[in-house]
Parts: C-alpha cells; sequence; structure tokens
C-alpha cells in the first residue's frame, strides 16, 4: 500500500417491511408534509431521539481490565422500540445503555450492524415509544433547511439542536476507521463527536439522513447517510441481522485526477486496488495491487461507488468479467464473487 499515495431477504424480512413501510406510512399520516416552523418540528421529534453510552472492556499492557466508554446519537423509528444509529457508535460495545429525552434509561440490544454502511439497528425492550416518521431523502434540494439533533462532547442537559441547509448530495467521503461512504448528504448544520447516528430532519418533521461524521479540519462541512440509502439496510438488519453482499474480496480507492498524476497513472478515472484478501476472488482471479479496475461485467467503473453499484447488482457465487488497467496493458479477468466480510 506505500506504493500508493492516495489522499475511500425478503425471507423474515416480511415483520421488517411492515415496520418499515406501514409503520412509516402511519407515522406520516400523523406528520402533514407541510412546513413546520424549527421549534415544532424539535419539539415532535425530540422524544424519539436517543443519546447513547457504550461501555467496552479492554485490556493495558499488563492485561488489566480497563473499561472505556464511547458516546453517540439515535432516533427510535419504530413505536416497537428499534432505534438506528450508527455501528461506528455501537461496534465492540459489551454494554450498550439508551437514554431517552425524559431522562428514561434503558439496556438496549443490538439487533444488526452493517459496516459497509456505517449502520446499526437496537431493540429497546418494550412497546409504544414515540418516534420519528421517515423521509424520502430523494426529495432533497441543494439549500434546503434541515435540523440535526443529537448529543455532542458529553454535553449534560439533553440533546442538542443545530439547523443548517444541504450544502450537497451524492457525497462519497473516507475517513480513517471508517468505510468508504456514498450517497451522503453534505450540510452545514453543526455536527460534532457524540452527533453520530442522531437524525437530520427536513422541515416536514421526517429523517431524511442520519448524522454520521465531520471533518475535523474543515469548518460547516457535516455529512449524513441518506435515508434511502439506510431504508434497505434497516430491512435486512432486522430480519437477519446482517446484510449479505456480494464481493471480490479486495481493498480500492477511486481514481481521480489528482491521483492519476501523483501515481503516474495514464487513466484518471477506475478503482485503484490497493490490497486484495489472501485467497480471496480478486487474488484466485489474479488481480494485485496498483491493478486499475474499469469495468465489471461490461459496466463502466470510474469510481469506487460505480464499482460497489456494479457487483451490487450479482449474486453471491456469480462469475463476473473485470476489465483492468495493468503497467500498460488492457486485461481481463473472471472471478467468482463470494460474501462480503
Amino acid at each position: 500500500m506505500s506504493r500508493w499515495r492516495v489522499g475511500a431477504i425478503f425471507s423474515g424480512a416480511f415483520v421488517a417491511g411492515v415496520l418499515i413501510s406501514t409503520g412509516a406510512r402511519a407515522e406520516a399520516l400523523r406528520y402533514p408534509v407541510v412546513p413546520l416552523t424549527v421549534p415544532a418540528i424539535v419539539a415532535r421529534a425530540m422524544p424519539a431521539v436517543v443519546s447513547i453510552t457504550t461501555r467496552q472492556i479492554e485490556r493495558d499492557q499488563f492485561n488489566q481490565a480497563v473499561p472505556t466508554r464511547g458516546l453517540g446519537s439515535g432516533f427510535i423509528f419504530d413505536r416497537l422500540g428499534y432505534v438506528l444509529t450508527n455501528n461506528h457508535v455501537v461496534a465492540g460495545a459489551d454494554q450498550i445503555k439508551v437514554t431517552l429525552s425524559d431522562e428514561r434509561n434503558f439496556r438496549a440490544r443490538l439487533v444488526g450492524a452493517d459496516p459497509f454502511t456505517d449502520l446499526a439497528v437496537l431493540k429497546l425492550e418494550g412497546n409504544g415509544f414515540a418516534s420519528v416518521p421517515l423521509g424520502d431523502s430523494r426529495q432533497l434540494k441543494v439549500g434546503e433547511t434541515v435540523i440535526a439533533i443529537g448529543s455532542p462532547l458529553w454535553i449534560e442537559g439533553g440533546p442538542t439542536v443545530t439547523t443548517g441547509v444541504v450544502s450537497g448530495l451524492g457525497r462519497t467521503m473516507e475517513q480513517d476507521d471508517l468505510p468508504m461512504l456514498h450517497n451522503l448528504i453534505q450540510t452545514d448544520a453543526a455536527i460534532n463527536a457524540g452527533n453520530s447516528g442522531g437524525p437530520l430532519l427536513d422541515l416536514a418533521g421526517r429523517v431524511v439522513g442520519i448524522n454520521t461524521a465531520v471533518i475535523a479540519s474543515a469548518h460547516g462541512i457535516g455529512f449524513a447517510i441518506s435515508i434511502d440509502t439506510a431504508k434497505p439496510v434497516v430491512r435486512e438488519l432486522i430480519a437477519r441481522g446482517r446484510v449479505v453482499r456480494p464481493s471480490l474480496g479486495l481493498v480500492a480507492v477511486s481514481v481521480t485526477p489528482q491521483l492519476a498524476y501523483a501515481n503516474d497513472l495514464p487513466i484518471e478515472r477506475g478503482a485503484l486496488v490497493l490490497r486484495v484478501d489472501a485467497g480471496g476472488p480478486a487474488e484466485t482471479a489474479g488481480l494485485g495491487p496498483g491493478d486499475v479496475i474499469t469495468t465489471v461485467a461490461r459496466r463502466p467503473v470510474r469510481n469506487l461507488h460505480h464499482f460497489h453499484e456494479a457487483l451490487a447488482r450479482h449474486r453471491i457465487g456469480e462469475t463476473v468479467e473485470v476489465s483492468l488497467w495493468r503497467e500498460g496493458q488492457t486485461l481481463a479477468r473472471s472471478a467468482v464473487l463470494a460474501e462480503y466480510r
């Protein structure tokens, strides 16, 4: 990797479908699709916004148990007590505690998590919880006002509310210790550590995104996972606890003109392979670090997002044709897709 200088079923799903579709429709009837004032939106949403505290036991150099604590946010999207948050908020946690805005505390059970999209679903014991309706992020427009709610920086006294606008749509971002995330909503609403997993709301009071990341070196740039990306993930997590995806077993980054220039590549678009899994589909097919993937199953690959979209059209066990550039040559390889892990 050092050579490259880079700057990213519906089987039991019926219940999940009911929760996400009919439940959401029922909630939508309670929340008319007309602009509301920010205070009215916050008053409706706040009972469904939760603070998440995690506890994890780690070992020091003397093999002594050292408990560590983490903080994040989330929101109840179904009255049965299902909570949506970020995977990185709860990953590796031994205990998960959820606190509601009325200061009631619950032990939460992890229903399922998807590191690929950085999403996780929790379950609280009980029912009749306040919930917030899910919106349609496809209807968002740049410049539209949005509201972020979360629990940043261990501030006491309940969730914090910030407002801003949609600064951009369809963003792709890569940060250390996080997966490459696609189709993100960029916003200038203030998002800080602890906001992760909290809702991004439109002016009808519906969740259009899940706040997930902020660039520390920048000001006024935050990102949220679009709710339309999250909905199918949530259905599968409730149904089976994980999302099954086809994979070539490799790590890659998008080729950009800047990356191409820095690495003396003659092509400016594609997916540059950084690493292949030992014994995985890519290695078996003859792919290796330094290869630039340009098509998958004859579909053009201009960046990593296109690469993932092309793979998602196929099933585990299928054979796909991969075109790649390697040291001045265009090569073709056949690979059998395996389950993403």
